[in-house]
């Protein structure tokens, strides 16, 4: 019997030989000779160009819209030539948008891509003072916003022009009835976007991705069409008639990055789940629209197992991947079981990655979960992976250290911070990512943060690990772990523990942890509570606002 990991060596082997579609080169990145697609789009308005031959056919769907590729191929040529023609953008200005999930910011989005200019994704939950250091720190021409967070930018004292969402942007599309745009000249490595990594202390950093980046995230997704195409014995000839289903932040890499983008490339539907997350309401779209694709962060795939899965009609759903935070061994067991009651054939997936990474760097299939449901997985296609000592040196296989990550999807650097950008970015271009973890048998195993890392008497202690071993009690809901100072140790192992109605005390956890981790990662302090853990609009926890 075949290896399974041998045929899929093999099935990606045949489609990225010379000649073949993805086919694979070594090409000059920023000076650094790395493996890219030797058949690419070089800008994303190409790409865009491109889309037009998937027509009629959705595009980006809500409750009560649905547009089509060539309408919003065509929104974005007329909103781009007026902010041209109005507000004098040239390639290079930045252009914001503050806003929630929707088509208009999708547009927004193109239509500045179209001018050559650089899309800055500000974080929609920001306050007054945070969106007045976005502004301040990218300096747009013009912000794109929605009306509830206009009222935010109007409070900030930042003066900037403002398109609405709700008047200005809809006559913009109308106005423009000859949509003429100023010829570029775009170059691959030119800055396309600048989102804001959550950060772990300090201001938040602008993430640039480049037109590169973007094309290459695009390619990746084909690519793994391709491979499914090829396991099934089909050929993919036409539109993708894949859902996707998005309910993370579009100022995130996970929505726009992985699902908004590349959809452009291969005729996929991008459907937008309404407001706040809601379980039953996704449950409700998932139906509705017939998802077959959703990327959620774990805390919804938590929540969905409060409810009854069979009462929803989930037949459509055939992928189901968990990112943005580490999901516990035990959550996976639960949502797997959870959905087989429904019918539902999922094949349930989770990956690694960051927003400099521009992508997942890893993901770990049902193959990868079945032999180490701890790990995330290994390197997608172009990445290189590497786990490095303080030193950065390269350790041995099931050594630990710093993932450290290479590959076209890498971002620029952090914008208007020079110092930022070589102390994550070697000179050969390798993203130091901060994270620490072991490499075997090709499957990446996470420990932590650097930044989480807790010093306990000269003893490292990771909280992802402590975490982990709290959730499989079954009265846990989630937990987080922290170091808090000690004046003889440096610092102590802190648990902040949610439970459900059931009872639990602290000797009933310790006790539960001694058998399943190291007596000096066990908490000495504890709170217990049935109040959720703070978190960010990515779905981490935020760390920084949590003490005892």
């Amino acid at each position: 019997m075949t290896d399974p990991r041998v045929f899929i060596a093999q099935v990606a082997a045949g489609l990225t030989a010379p000649g073949a579609p993805f086919e694979q080169v070594s090409e000059p990145v920023l000076g650094v000779s790395i493996p890219v697609m030797a058949k690419r789009y070089k800008s994303l308005p190409e790409l865009l160009t491109a889309s037009e031959q998937w027509g009629e056919r959705d595009y980006l769907v809500t409750e009560d819209r649905r547009v089509s590729f060539v309408e919003h191929a065509a929104a974005a040529r007329a909103v781009a030539s007026v902010l041209a023609d109005r507000y004098g953008v040239k390639q290079g200005d930045r252009v914001g948008i503050f806003a929630a999930n929707g088509p208009d910011w999708v547009i927004a989005f193109w239509a500045t891509q179209l001018l050559g200019a650089v899309a800055v994704g500000y974080n929609a939950w920001w306050a007054p003072p945070e969106i007045a250091y976005g502004v301040e720190h990218t300096s747009p021409v013009v912000v794109f916003a929605d009306a509830k967070r206009g009222a935010v930018l109007a409070k900030s004292g930042v003066a900037v022009p403002t398109v609405s969402f709700e008047n200005d942007l809809p006559a913009m599309i109308t106005d423009a009835t000859t949509a003429v745009l100023p010829a570029v000249s775009i170059a691959e490595d030119d800055p396309a976007v600048i989102l804001y990594s959550s950060g772990t202390s300090g201001k938040p950093k602008g993430v640039t991705a480049s037109h590169r980046n973007l094309i290459a995230v695009s390619d990746y997704h084909r690519f793994t069409d391709a491979m499914m195409a090829a396991f099934t014995g089909q050929t993919i000839d036409g539109p993708s008639e894949r859902r996707y289903l998005v309910t993370a932040p579009l100022f995130h890499i996970a929505s726009l990055h992985n699902l908004v983008i590349p959809r452009l490339a291969t005729g996929a539907t991008v459907v937008f789940a309404p407001g706040a997350f809601d379980a039953e309401r996704v449950l409700r779209v998932i139906a509705k629209e017939r998802v077959t694709n959703w990327a959620a962060v774990p805390t919804m795939a938590a929540r969905l197992l409060a409810l009854d899965l069979t009462s929803f009609d989930l037949s459509s759903l055939g992928a189901l991947s968990l990112n943005s935070a580490p999901s516990s061994e035990r959550l996976l067991q639960e949502v797997a079981a959870g959905l087989a009651g429904t019918g539902a054939q999922v094949a349930l997936t989770t990956s690694y990655g960051l927003t400099e990474s521009g992508t997942a760097a890893t993901v770990a299939t049902p193959l990868d979960l079945a032999a180490d449901p701890t790990s995330v997985g290994g390197p997608i296609i172009g990445v290189a992976v590497e786990i490095r000592d303080a030193d950065g040196r390269v350790v041995d296989d099931g050594e630990e250290g710093e993932v450290c990550i290479r590959s076209p999807y890498v971002m620029l650097g952090y914008w208007a911070d020079e110092a930022a950008t070589k102390a994550a970015i070697d000179n050969e271009r390798w993203l130091r990512t901060g994270d620490f973890g072991t490499l075997a048998d090709g499957r990446l195993r996470l420990s932590g943060r650097r930044s989480d890392l807790i010093l306990r008497g000269g003893e490292n202690v990771y909280p992802v690990e402590v975490e982990h071993a709290l959730d499989a009690h079954p009265a846990v809901i989630e937990s987080a772990v922290i170091g808090v100072d000690h004046p003889d140790l440096g610092q102590e192992v802190a648990a902040i523990v949610v439970v459900a109605d059931e009872p639990v005390d602290e000797a009933a956890l310790r006790d539960f942890l001694a058998d399943r981790i190291a007596a000096f990662k066990i908490p000495s302090r504890w709170r217990i509570s049935q109040e959720s853990l703070p978190r960010n609009a990515t779905g981490k926890v935020t760390r920084r606002s949590l003490a005892l």
